[in-house]
């Protein structure tokens, strides 16, 4: 089964990249399923923004909540790399879990899908469904 996302979470992630640049911006993939339904912005904690990302613990855990209590999963992250393409660096390789989660990447005007397995990053197919 292929994996969809919304416009609308698209547009969030585009307008997140372009407001947080030169820095990294991040944020959280929420669904269900396979369906992508809504992208939310969260502060990059990281030490070095420009080269790095961390999702403010505060954003992550609230989600986490929201989901348990009977809304959208977290099926994945989202972030900008401003100055390389959309395809997982070295730094995110040595973040990564392993835990099956998406992680798409904004580079200019392009977003490419991965899913983070255990045996490293591997480029998802994912088609704009309207909700």
């Amino acid at each position: 089964m292929e994996w969809t996302v919304t416009s609308a979470v698209l547009a969030v992630m585009r307008s997140a990249a372009a407001a947080a640049h030169p820095r990294e911006c991040c944020g959280l993939l929420l669904g269900r399923g396979q369906a992508i339904v809504q992208a939310v912005p969260a502060a990059n904690v990281a030490a070095e923004p420009w080269h790095r990302f961390e999702i403010d613990p505060a954003t992550l855990i609230a989600a986490h909540r929201a989901a348990r209590a009977g809304g959208p999963a977290v099926l994945g992250y989202y972030h900008s790399h401003p100055t390389g393409d959309a395809r997982p660096s070295a730094t995110d390789q040595a973040q990564a879990a392993g835990d099956g989660r998406v992680w798409a990447i904004v580079a200019a005007c392009d977003v490419c899908w991965w899913q983070d397995d255990e045996a490293g990053f591997v480029q998802l197919s994912c088609s704009l469904a309207e909700s």
